[in-house]
């Protein structure tokens, strides 16, 4: 995840650089079921309003928590399908919140009554993400349900008077990029606590999708208006909470658009963006699904690396014998393509390697979402100034 807001205010405010990104163990998304209400157009689990057999029991889920805490994983996001249809959700969450766990739970937000939004105060949970694909029309057709997006705002709204921290997240595609702006309007004039700017990713039901992301010109033209959106937003002094994810080409990019502006902060700026370190599938980041198998992230679900109920998640984690893990934990990693004579792999750590194979079937081809130019890909900005 691209923290935006926390570079526009190191970009106002200067100040020492963090050291490089280090994780002890990763973020875990935790599929705890796959029925869900709703029928999403780019669902990757390919949910349905239909029980799955074979899901884990509250005693295999509870267990489980205590492998991720040996894990040394430091927070939870609880999704599904839909996690409040899952009746003990909230045991779940009470236990990771007592183990320690930053616990959030991701829900299309239907159903987030008065009812679950106090149990979800109640037993711990720190943060409830919602997506809003677009205005009512696009979010309605993007979910295939007459009436989604208004029972998603009434949601966002039931849980922010509960007393939960709560966040908007949009998936970029060609069909709702011009409806940011008013998205984002939308989210701060209701007081959401966070925006989540998501890229499109070819997996599940989204993979019948390719079609419909945005376009290279289009997602910088929306990538630019973010970056030029936040950072008034900083200089004013109320920078939000801003991310970007499932594109690290947004750090590349963001040092273009600090060249453009502040050319004679590109030198601890980039320094920041390496330290960051850009895509974590493997490293920073994990999935279990709903039946227990563990993924490298929530967009893998076609490779299996090994399942909780036969063997510790730490273990499962750790083992490089999977080639796609040992590629995904190497440094560098063995990029093939555009994406490996890139001058900032070192920034975005390759992208996103499941768009690469989506399209060739190959994890280390270049990834077709980088929307940087070749020339940006073949350069430095601000090192003929340097030299």
């Amino acid at each position: 995840m691209f923290r935006l807001s926390r570079f526009m205010e190191a970009l106002r405010d200067g100040g020492a650089v963090p050291a490089p990104r280090r994780h002890a163990g990763p973020v875990v998304i935790w599929n705890l079921i796959r029925r869900c209400n709703l029928n999403c157009k780019h669902c990757y689990s390919t949910s349905a309003d239909t029980d799955f057999k074979g899901e884990l029991s509250t005693g295999q889920a509870l267990a489980v928590l205590h492998q991720l805490k040996a894990a040394r994983v430091p927070a939870l996001i609880l999704s599904g399908g839909e996690p409040l249809l899952r009746p003990d959700l909230y045991d779940i969450a009470a236990e990771a919140s007592g183990l320690g766990f930053h616990v959030s739970v991701s829900s299309n937000g239907t159903l987030l009554d008065a009812r679950h939004a106090a149990r979800l105060l109640a037993c711990g949970v720190d943060y409830v993400g919602v997506s809003l694909d677009g205005l009512r029309a696009t979010h309605d057709r993007f979910r295939r349900s007459e009436g989604a997006f208004d029972t998603a705002l009434a949601g966002l709204r039931t849980a922010r008077r509960a007393g939960l921290r709560v966040g908007v997240r949009m998936t970029l595609t060609e069909a709702n990029a011009d409806e940011l702006p008013d998205v984002v309007a939308l989210a701060e004039a209701e007081g959401i606590d966070k925006f989540y700017l998501s890229h499109f990713n070819y997996a599940g039901r989204g993979s019948n999708h390719r079609g419909d992301d945005a376009h290279h010109a289009r997602t910088r033209v929306a990538v630019d208006w973010l970056f030029d959106h936040v950072w008034a937003r900083t200089l004013q002094g109320r920078a939000g909470d801003f991310v970007t994810g499932n594109n690290d080409a947004d750090g590349v990019a963001l040092l273009y658009w600090i060249a453009r502006r502040q050319p004679g902060r590109l030198a601890d700026m980039r320094e920041r963006l390496v330290n960051w370190g850009g895509n974590a599938t493997g490293v920073g980041v994990a999935n279990i699904d709903n039946l227990g198998n563990v993924h490298p992230d929530t967009m893998w679900w076609h490779v299996s690396l090994g399942n909780v109920r036969e063997r510790p998640f730490g273990e499962i984690w750790a083992d490089r014998a999977h080639p796609l893990m040992a590629g995904l934990k190497s440094s560098p990693r063995p990029l093939e393509g555009r994406c490996a004579t890139c001058r900032h792999r070192d920034i975005c750590n390759g992208n996103t390697r499941v768009r690469a194979f989506a399209v060739s079937g190959n994890p280390w081809a270049e990834d077709p979402g980088c929307y940087l130019s070749d020339v940006e890909i073949a350069e430095v900005p601000g090192a003929e100034v340097a030299g």
